[in-house]
């Protein structure tokens, strides 16, 4: 009987595979549009204190070839990984796998970006290599997430560095059993727990960091030759086994059926937790197509499913200490959008506001069986509104909604103006948008840098 192929070399013989000529129009819009809101991500985080904390810690080791977007640092590829990806979460705002519960973008973008400045890479290499790294996190992700793990560990803590590790492999040109070995040292960095939400706490925006440098350093340990057990994912003591889902490795399967993970990817229009996201769009709706006064609400009830209930953190009553706390908790989410009748960042850092706090201690959150069954697919929400006076408002919807690629490309200008100017603005844009056609990419790093 022939041996089984362990699950790293099946990713590995995956992700080699491809080429650019398989890659659909579909996908590398996708990759570009995703850059792009990564970016703007980073450009809105720059003053964060989390951010300013990370770029102290990498400006202690300044002298490396690569940029620390939106400033004009420059260190090693490691540690500008570490600090570009803690730039990207810093929003709440990156891009989403609903199946994976997962931030890939935030972990990916800064590992590749980073390498490419340090070596000479074609924009073909690099839109190949994020394809290839959504979906290994993906495939991952979708076989080991469940509401018991997602309770405890960071989901992008796991799917992130060997997502981020097996695309470095891909755009390194490593060979079949370095990239083995890539992924293996990043299944041995993973994790990332679940307890920050309970207190708004920080970690939440450095487990990207965290993931993205190991990431990097994975991929450049395997291209020295260092070896990596060939069953760190599936082995008797293997990533799956540590959690006890040892049996689901044989559900990881990328490119499945020719589909790529990378389009099931969307960009989310507020930033706040991704389960908040389609109640918050229902308590928009209310509030400005009603004329809803927030004087008038009695109370709310948010039905959503069990997934959005059970995450950490969306379910908190309030009152809250911290902008992570807000963020995360459906019930501030909703009841800041029906006070405020917008949803804007501002709304996250008002969460002494009186009339939030009222609306907030008003609100209950109840699982939709409905909207449980039909997730991961459709993330549902309603929210009803009971007034004084009796009066019921009730909006539903079966999905969210998600930033739109002009939406994307907005807020990509709006805040990379303020931080590069409006020539190395449309620049990156159009060097962006032209990936397939540079010869170079790493120039992508210089045009990054605040002058």
């Amino acid at each position: 009987m022939p041996e089984k192929t362990s699950l790293s070399r099946r990713l590995a013989r995956a992700t080699r595979g491809v080429r650019i000529e398989d890659l659909p129009e579909a996908v590398r819009t996708k990759v570009k549009i995703a850059l792009l809101d990564y970016l703007s991500c980073v450009f809105e985080s720059l003053s964060l204190p989390q951010s300013v904390q990370a770029m102290k810690v990498v400006s202690r080791a300044q002298g490396g070839p690569v940029t620390v977007i939106g400033t004009p640092l420059s260190v090693s590829a490691s540690e500008a990984a570490f600090v570009n990806a803690t730039l990207g979460h810093g929003l709440v705002r990156e891009d989403m796998h609903t199946a994976s519960v997962s931030h890939l973008g935030t972990v990916i973008f800064p590992s590749l970006l980073a390498l490419s400045q340090s070596k000479v890479i074609q924009g073909s290499d690099f839109l190949i290599a994020a394809a290839c790294a959504y979906e290994v996190g993906a495939a991952i992700g979708r076989a080991l997430m469940d509401a018991e793990i997602v309770r405890i560990f960071r989901p992008t803590g796991i799917t992130g560095p060997i997502g981020a590790a097996a695309g470095c492999a891909r755009m390194l040109d490593l060979s079949e059993n370095a990239t083995v070995s890539a992924i293996g040292f990043a299944a041995h960095t993973t994790m990332g727990l679940n307890e920050w939400p309970r207190y708004g706490a920080d970690e939440m925006f450095f487990h990207a960091g965290f993931a993205a440098r190991n990431a990097v350093t994975s991929a450049e340990l395997a291209e020295l030759g260092a070896l990596a057990s060939e069953t760190a994912l599936d082995g008797e003591a293997g990533l799956f086994a540590s959690l006890n889902r040892a049996d689901r490795a044989a559900d990881v399967f990328p490119f499945h059926d020719g589909h790529f993970e990378i389009l099931e990817v969307f960009h989310k229009p507020a930033g706040a937790c991704n389960y908040a996201q389609t109640g918050t769009q229902a308590a928009l709706a209310l509030a400005t197509e009603e004329e809803l006064h927030p004087a008038e609400i009695a109370s709310v009830r948010v039905r959503c499913s069990a997934a959005a209930l059970n995450y950490p953190g969306c379910n908190a009553p309030g009152p809250f200490d911290r902008v992570l706390q807000a963020k995360m908790s459906i019930r501030y989410c909703v009841a800041s959008t029906l006070v405020k009748r917008s949803v804007d960042e501002v709304n996250f850092r008002d969460f002494r506001n009186p009339e939030i706090l009222r609306v907030m201690q008003a609100t209950i959150l109840e699982e939709d069986e409905a909207l449980t069954k039909a997730y991961p697919k459709a993330q549902g929400s309603e929210v009803i509104v009971t007034l004084r006076s009796g009066k019921t408002l009730k909006r539903y919807l079966y999905d969210l909604k998600p930033a739109t690629e002009s939406d994307v490309r907005a807020r990509y200008q709006r805040s990379a103006v303020a931080i590069l100017g409006r020539l190395a603005t449309d620049i990156v844009e159009a060097t962006i948008d032209n990936l397939e056609d540079q010869q170079e990419i790493g120039v992508l790093g210089a045009l990054l840098a605040a002058k």
